[in-house]
């Protein structure tokens, strides 16, 4: 069956990345890759741009400057605020009018999302009081020492509440970019968005940092081939005796593995990427729900449905009739707007 076309949507989603001298590019870069304009394969949900406090050339870690023309008055009509990076010397602090910005768009509504050691610009605002926060894993101790109110979990990839999140290093701020295209726009989107980037699917926010590699002796073996492998035969049964030998290694030593390098089980990873995929067949298709559950490899429509509620709180019924009532009111929307 031909996939659903994905509705134009009305007035994009506005994200404003907040940039400050030195500024790190890498995790602009990413995040300006996720909510970029794709092209006409997939529909524009998103407009980017930056701005910061003093407009101008704004020097970069790379060792050139980015001319940032806007200032500090483009938070008030954003929808996200994003922060990738806050690289400041010992003993800076982040000047009152940033702060006050922050606040004012956090206050009227816009989500907050601080990238790597953009969590410190967050927690120095006070969003972050009282609750979970993820940065890179190096810079974990610091903060948790210049914020005792914030509860600093070293170890995941990010954390989400919904109107305020940050991410571990950089390379997880794609993680986190792309979890919240999909809790913005579905599964579905953020798998295109991810294909167009010719990215896997994102890692869960609780799976682990990168923190550590052994002082001695062999790197273990990553375990990039075999989850793409898997990724291709989520129709298939797959035990993880069968991964382990795919691996080549014992179903003890692979169970290891991804508990260091993921923070999960073989299965709960598994199950996590079929969980997504049932998710884009509900957006997408009008499947029924038992071709789905064969098609993602949970067997019978009783498993998929046990599964899906586990891990969304939803039934898949009720997970495709919101999906399709918030897509019908895109297109009325866009029908009034175009009156």
């Amino acid at each position: 069956m031909t996939p659903r076309s994905l509705p134009e949507s009305p007035a994009p989603h506005r994200v404003v990345a907040l940039l400050q001298p030195p500024q790190s590019t890498f995790p602009l870069a990413c995040a300006s890759e996720v909510f970029a304009d794709h092209g006409p394969v997939i529909p524009v949900r998103y407009a980017f741009e930056v701005c910061t406090e003093h407009p101008g050339p704004v020097r970069t870690q790379a060792g050139y400057d980015l001319l940032v023309t806007t200032g500090l008055d483009a938070l008030e009509r954003a929808d996200t605020v994003l922060v990738p990076g806050w690289q400041q010397p010992a003993g800076t602090e982040a000047s009152a009018a940033v702060i006050d910005s922050l606040r004012r768009a956090h206050g009227r509504g816009a989500r907050i999302v601080g990238i790597c050691s953009g969590a410190f610009l967050l927690a120095a605002a006070g969003l972050l009081d009282g609750r979970r926060a993820a940065t890179h894993w190096a810079q974990a101790a610091e903060l948790a020492a210049r914020f005792p109110r914030v509860q600093v979990d070293a170890a995941v990839l990010y954390v989400d509440h919904g109107d305020v999140a940050t991410s571990a290093g950089s390379a997880a701020g794609v993680d986190l970019c792309l979890h919240l295209v999909s809790a913005d726009q579905g599964a579905a989107y953020a798998m295109r968005v991810a294909r167009q980037m010719v990215m896997p699917p994102h890692r869960e926010g609780c799976q682990l940092q990168y923190a550590e590699l052994p002082t001695s002796g062999p790197v273990a073996d990553s375990l990039a081939p075999l989850l793409e492998w898997l990724s291709g035969r989520l129709d298939q049964p797959v035990s993880v005796a069968e991964m382990a030998v795919r691996s080549q290694v014992s179903a003890r030593t692979l169970t290891r593995r991804f508990g260091e390098q993921l923070g999960i089980s073989p299965g709960r990873w598994l199950l996590d990427r079929r969980i997504a995929a049932t998710r884009a067949l509900l957006e997408e298709t009008d499947l029924p729900v038992e071709t789905i559950a064969h098609r993602v490899g949970l067997s019978s429509a009783v498993n998929l449905r046990r599964r899906f509620h586990e891990a969304l709180r939803t039934t898949p019924a009720a997970y495709r009739r919101a999906f399709r009532a918030d897509e019908a009111g895109r297109k009325a929307d866009t029908v009034s707007s175009g009156a």
